[in-house]
């Protein structure tokens, strides 16, 4: 009986699935992260956007939401963004908040490229015509309407020269190509590079330049949940519900990126470096002047390869900085120093090529580093023309005067020794008879011979001996 039991249980075992003996297990919780761009784009918010969408691939985030409030920026750094957004795993929402923020210039080009594009209520986007390129004024009235035939439409400003029609003709390419990829509305990109035209973010929405508008991020994560986007050529059905939200926040390397990428603190860390360098050549062995100067310089010149320079102007300031250098070595009386003093100013006021807010030097700046260095050529030429005035402190009258130490005297010559002076041997000869270890006074020299005599407290150092 207990054969056959065992014999019944045996056939049926292979018949139970293996799901029924395994423990249940959770499922993954869905997660989200978050950006924030506050203010221009430069190469720190680049970097950390770069890296803040490498990290969620990594962590397997469901979407990544880029939060966005700026008035545009460099176009290095906005075009690195998208290229890494363009290339992202994961989905990328952009979003223009809170209330009252703005996308303008490369937030425009940003907010096209990602897969989502969405914003706050109060918010606005447009004005993307790139700021480096000159315009010419509107046509006078009396001459034909815009292009677009309306009579009313505001005259459409052109490019000022050839090679602002190729920029803005390569600006207006790549924001229509960004709409075409994510199935924006293209003729509006276009006219915010051509027009530098603006929408409310309920414009936006009705006229499909934007897919969502939501005023807080819990309504932005409903809105997008069951939502279809293209990522990487495929479709992928976003799921938000109850989705986590990790933040990034921007760490140590960020914070110093943004800090050396300022070009006030790139002309201000090469100003250091210059005049480092200077200190330690003319007071060699100091090493701290040395180390300080060629790491600022460094950091100096790191930054300046991360920002759009005038190379004339950035040639202007090393020449500058050069010549009041060289004012300390060479005796021009100030010639070399104001020269580089005006050199200094004027590369300073076209260090950087651009028009972006936050990326001028201030000229309260330039005017500062242009006084100190001004202060610094007085005191130069001051202590110049004092040494001038002060004795002869080497060669041979310096040793008029001076000390010294018989060491031994010439065999049945007592007025005849050799004495030692400034750690030198030297030949000496006196009036009266010398002894070892006396001390002598110099009082002249003939050739490789010096005249001596005893030291006395009123010894006439001016004495002539024949």
């Amino acid at each position: 009986m207990l054969a056959a039991l065992l014999a019944v249980l045996l056939a049926l075992l292979p018949s139970t699935p293996a799901s029924a003996f395994a423990p249940a297990i959770a499922p993954r919780p869905v997660a989200v992260g978050l950006i924030t761009i506050d203010g221009a784009i430069g190469p720190a918010s680049a970097d950390h956007v770069v890296r803040g969408i490498q990290r969620s691939a990594t962590l397997g985030h469901s979407l990544l939401i880029l939060q966005m409030d700026t008035p545009g920026g460099l176009d290095t750094s906005m075009r690195s963004m998208i290229k890494a957004i363009l290339a992202s795993p994961v989905p990328v929402v952009a979003w223009v908040a809170p209330s009252g923020a703005r996308a303008a210039s490369a937030g425009t080009y940003i907010l096209y490229a990602s897969h989502v594009a969405a914003m706050a209520p109060g918010t606005n986007v447009g004005a993307a015509t790139p700021v480096e390129i000159g315009l010419s004024p509107p046509a006078p009235a009396g001459q034909p309407p815009a292009a677009d035939g309306k009579k009313d439409a505001p005259p459409r400003a052109e490019p000022a020269s050839p090679m602002a029609a190729k920029q803005m003709n390569d600006a207006a390419a790549y924001l229509r190509g960004l709409a075409q990829l994510r199935g924006r509305n293209a003729d509006w990109a276009e006219r915010a590079v051509r027009e530098s035209v603006s929408l409310t973010a309920e414009e936006a929405l009705r006229m499909q330049v934007i897919d969502v508008l939501a005023p807080d991020v819990a309504t932005l994560l409903a809105r997008l949940d069951g939502r279809t986007v293209d990522v990487l050529g495929q479709p992928r059905r976003l799921a938000t519900q109850g989705a986590a939200l990790n933040a990034y926040a921007p760490d140590w390397r960020t914070g110093v990126l943004g800090a050396i990428a300022n070009p006030s603190v790139a002309l201000l860390l090469m100003t250091i470096g210059i005049y480092g360098l200077v200190f330690e050549f003319m007071n060699p062995g100091a090493i701290a002047p040395g180390v300080i100067g060629a790491i600022c310089l460094l950091l100096g010149l790191y930054a300046l390869q991360l920002l759009p320079v005038n190379y004339a102007g950035l040639a202007l300031i090393v020449l500058g900085l050069a010549f009041m250098g060289a004012e300390a070595f060479l005796p021009s009386f100030g010639i070399l120093g104001l020269g580089g003093i005006a050199a200094f100013v004027a590369g300073a006021l076209m260090l950087i090529d651009t028009e972006l807010p936050g990326y001028g030097i201030p000229p309260g700046l330039v005017g500062t580093l242009a006084i100190g260095s001004a202060l610094l050529l007085f005191g130069i030429v001051r202590l110049a023309l004092r040494t001038r005035r002060l004795p002869v402190a080497s060669g041979a009258a310096a040793m008029i005067g001076a000390l010294c130490t018989v060491e031994r005297t010439r065999r049945h010559h007592p007025h005849e020794a050799w004495v030692r002076i400034e750690g030198e041997l030297w030949q000496a000869v006196c009036s009266s008879p010398l002894h070892p270890e006396q001390i002598v006074r110099v009082v002249g020299r003939n050739g490789l011979r010096l005249e001596v005599v005893p030291h006395t407290d009123n010894t006439n150092i001016f004495q002539e001996y024949p």
